[in-house]
């Protein structure tokens, strides 16, 4: 199997957790990497599933963590940090995040520009700055911080070489089935020129990495993973030139929603309609932040 996408243990360092953002099933993943005994998480989730999150950690015997990562500062990935924190029996704890994130994890108003009914914000200080290059040691596996900028401009891959994993958050892709998948094009923060140098940048490690962690959703290996390396530019410029066409057409959403449906992703059984027209929306909200389209 080549596709990870099932809640609990998934290999010997790491667990999946169903993050259930917005109450749908295998939509924002959670990860927990552990290593003699020491636990880092990958992403919080959104502040009304805090409580969840922490009761799975306890089923799985994963409490409390001594680390957490949040690949960037966008609600559905940093909104619970507070509530986590508040919560979380670890008086040693330690939060990171890219230095990009740090006042927008503090005033996190900005970072939900362009999205609608998500209102909700809760401020949050003591995140530690992550730059390029700094390693996490987890009781003696090695993690790299990667920049992959462009979805934001504080997106951060974890990269564990000896297992090799990369933990890339939203920053490359999106694949909720193999037939089904959504771009990094989101408000407010979106730099195209910098999505492509990602693009390059993960091509560049190909050779040293063997499976990929999406945030939305699971690992992806073997051929499901070169399928990504493959296709990841090519349908970026392809659904951007789509969504702008269909813009100036004048269609309504849910009309742009069925065409996308039909143009990309025909096949997939991963469907909800109002998660598609959410995400639509949401790549439409990213292009006008951009200045592609008014």
């Amino acid at each position: 199997m080549v596709i990870i996408n099932n809640e609990g243990k998934i290999t010997d360092n790491y667990y999946l957790i169903d993050g259930m953002t917005m109450g749908m099933s295998k939509f924002l993943a959670v990860y927990i990497i552990e290593n003699n005994s020491k636990r880092l998480m990958i992403d919080v989730g959104e502040a009304l599933k805090s409580r969840k999150i922490i009761k799975k950690l306890k089923d799985l015997n994963l409490y409390p963590v001594d680390i957490i990562i949040l690949t960037h500062s966008h609600w559905d990935h940093a909104q619970g940090i507070k509530k986590i924190h508040e919560t979380m029996d670890n008086p040693n704890l330690v939060i990171y995040a890219s230095v990009n994130a740090i006042e927008n994890i503090k005033y996190p108003e900005r970072m939900i520009e362009g999205f609608q009914n998500m209102s909700e914000v809760y401020p949050f200080e003591g995140v530690k700055p992550l730059k390029e290059g700094e390693m996490i040691d987890l009781n003696g596996l090695k993690l790299e911080i990667i920049n992959f900028f462009g979805h934001t401009m504080d997106s951060i891959g974890i990269y564990d070489k000896k297992n090799k994993t990369l933990f890339a958050g939203d920053a490359i892709f999106e694949r909720l089935d193999k037939d089904a998948f959504f771009i990094p094009l989101m408000p407010p923060d979106f730099h195209e020129e910098e999505l492509v140098k990602s693009f390059d940048k993960l091509r560049e490690m190909k050779n040293d990495i063997e499976c990929i962690a999406l945030a939305h959703f699971g690992i992806w290996k073997g051929e499901h993973f070169a399928q990504i390396l493959e296709e990841m530019e090519d349908l970026y410029f392809k659904v951007k030139d789509a969504l702008i066409m269909w813009y100036n057409e004048n269609l309504s959403i849910e009309q742009i929603t069925s065409e996308y449906i039909k143009k990309f992703i025909p096949n997939s059984k991963f469907w909800n309609e109002k998660l598609f027209v959410f995400l639509i929306d949401m790549m439409l909200s990213g292009l006008k932040t951009s200045g592609f389209i008014k």
